[in-house]
């Protein structure tokens, strides 16, 4: 029986679906609002009856469309457009966060609501909609200026974040607290996990999906693809960070790969489907009463976010240099929240720390702002035009000065180039220590394991220790001697560039050896200190220790060439698979 229940809601989700999105489609209205109200429509809400009957596992359903969300978001996610987003999208985005969370939070206290609702309500007003912000672009045909690439960049940036706040916001609601410590750790350590999973994906993936792609076969590579999403996910989740996480970042590995826009055209369908329930799902939860009783807040918290939106991602475009018209139509763009404030607020529901009102009252501030977003972003050059003319005419001056002056602070030609190597260079380092890094935490982390293993041979629980951790280093060799020789590089381009000889005069040469000489060799210090406080829980004793050291030392001086033909040919393979990706996009 359960299986025809089930059928029959499926039925009925997808049949009220179909003639409403039919319909809004035929009005121009944006196809996730006909989903949503698909589902109240059919929800359990809407008088005469309720027509769906197995709730848990729509709900199920509907998880597997916030994976298939994310998923796509992370494969039209690359790492070559966050490095060309520039200033402006971190700037605005960032800006956007803080003051977002910020007047949520404030607009939650307002209202007598508890501590988890006002902060639950602020990563909700937090990040606008990719999905619907792209489609309103595309009607409008305005997919192509300038201030729509700006757009997209700042979204980048916003999805980056938003799966920070995700993790952070599960780790809050866990331990109740909110403590700096606590925020720095989290942050620290979803970072690490993402550049390694980035670098080791990067690294293996595509060359996965090209051998499977060999055999030309539609189904083998769909079923690859689906395979290594949900594995990936299951992976995340046994590390203790969210779905949406592993998703996402499984997502963006697959971006880089040469099968790219196949594998897009593949998943295409599969994401629509399930995103439909996941939209429907949305719109079984509204409740109308709830609505009602809710009215003021959600208009207090619509003209916020609208309000709020313009100003923040209007002043960070403003502040990261671009003219004033450009920055409100950005502004007025990013005026709405969508899914990915359906996924945080599901999150307060699923940890249950958040009130049932929520969860509605942000579908339908969702619903509002998403059927203003065309009007806005039409709006914006009427309203530049108006504000211009209202504008004292020595605020504008004063403006545009500043316009002026950051631009003639750009470094141009030698000093923008330099700057970019320095850039390049420090990148390189930190994915190098980054790989390092994770290597001596996953030895912390499986040392009890790795220990349980060696007793049969080692039964001295300090020697297993100095087993394990000399076992990090020797593995984390290569990636050490590629930081240490990027960092001499560095501190040879650094003296070169702070070392004048009418300063150090005949010394000059000198000087310059020894500063190339010292920031290497005291940055290898320091990372040494690190590894030794982040791997505490298996280090070993100071003799131990010091004989690990020299042997460390002696296996580099006869190995050194070959861990750094090791460590090239990484790189190569790394940089080979974004160029591809690249020629292949172009």
């Amino acid at each position: 029986m359960h299986a025809i229940s089930f059928i029959q809601d499926l039925a009925v989700i997808m049949l009220v679906a179909g003639v409403v999105t039919i319909l809004f489609h035929r009005f121009k209205q944006p196809v996730v609002l006909g989903y949503i109200v698909a589902g109240f429509i059919i929800g359990p809400h809407t008088p005469p009856f309720g027509l769906i009957h197995d709730e848990d596992t729509i709900k199920t359903l509907a998880e597997l469309g916030v994976i298939f969300l994310m998923f796509c978001l992370g494969l039209e996610f690359s790492l070559r457009k966050l490095f060309k987003v520039g200033a402006t999208a971190f700037i605005a985005a960032f800006l956007e966060i803080v003051l977002m969370i910020w007047i949520g939070f404030e607009i939650g206290r307002w209202f007598g609501w508890n501590t988890m609702d006002s902060l639950f309500l602020g990563a909700i007003l937090a990040i606008s909609s990719t999905t619907i912000i792209v489609k309103a672009l595309n009607d409008l045909k305005m997919k192509n200026e300038r201030f729509a690439q700006l757009i997209f960049g700042v979204l980048i940036v916003e999805d980056i974040l938003g799966i920070g706040i995700i993790a952070l916001l599960s780790g809050i609601a866990v331990s109740g607290t909110v403590s700096s410590g606590e925020v720095f750790s989290t942050v620290g350590k979803l970072s690490l996990f993402m550049i390694v999973a980035l670098v080791i994906g990067i690294l293996l993936v595509p060359r996965l999906l090209a051998y499977v792609a060999r055999f030309e076969s539609n189904e083998m590579l769909l079923i690859t693809v689906l395979g290594l999403c949900f594995g990936f996910c299951l992976l995340v989740v046994k590390l203790e960070y969210s779905m949406v996480l592993g998703a996402f970042l499984i997502g963006a590995i697959m971006a880089e790969s040469r099968q790219l826009l196949k594998i897009e055209r593949l998943i295409e369908p599969v994401r629509d489907l399930f995103s439909a329930i996941f939209f429907v799902a949305i719109g079984l939860l509204i409740d109308p009463s709830i609505l009602v009783e809710y009215a003021w807040p959600i208009v207090v918290i619509t003209i916020a976010v609208v309000l709020g939106k313009m100003l923040s991602c209007g002043m960070g475009a403003f502040i990261a240099g671009n003219d004033g018209r450009t920055s409100l139509r950005v502004g007025m763009g990013l005026s709405q929240i969508g899914e990915f404030s359906f996924i945080i607020a599901a999150l307060g529901m699923t940890l249950q720390v958040t009130s049932d009102f929520l969860y509605p009252v942000a579908v339908a501030v969702s619903a509002i702002t998403t059927l203003l977003t065309p009007y806005l972003i039409r709006a914006a050059d009427p309203l530049s035009l108006k504000l211009a003319k209202v504008v004292p005419g020595r605020l504008s001056r004063v403006l545009s000065l500043y316009g002026e002056w950051l631009r003639s602070i750009q470094p141009h030609g030698e000093g923008a180039l330099l700057a970019s190597m320095i850039r390049r260079i420090l990148l390189q380092v930190g994915v190098n220590l980054a790989l390092v890094v994770a290597i001596f935490f996953s030895g912390g982390y499986f040392a009890a394991r790795i220990g349980d293993y060696l007793s049969e041979w080692v039964s001295d629980v300090g020697q297993q220790k100095a087993l394990i951790w000399g076992a990090a280093l020797m593995l984390s060799l290569p990636f050490l001697i590629a930081a240490y020789r990027k960092l001499k590089a560095l501190s040879m381009l650094l003296a070169e560039m702070g070392v004048k000889p009418e300063m150090a005069g005949r010394h000059t040469q000198r000087v310059r050896r020894v500063i190339a000489e010292v920031i290497p060799l005291l940055s290898l210090l320091v990372i040494f200190l690190l590894l030794s406080a982040l791997s505490a829980s298996i280090l070993p004793t100071s003799e131990l220790l010091l004989l690990i050291v020299v042997v460390a030392a002696v296996v580099v001086a006869v190995l050194w060439r070959w861990f750094i033909r090791v460590h090239t040919r990484m790189q190569i393979a790394l940089l080979e698979t974004l160029e591809n990706n690249q020629e292949n996009h172009h």
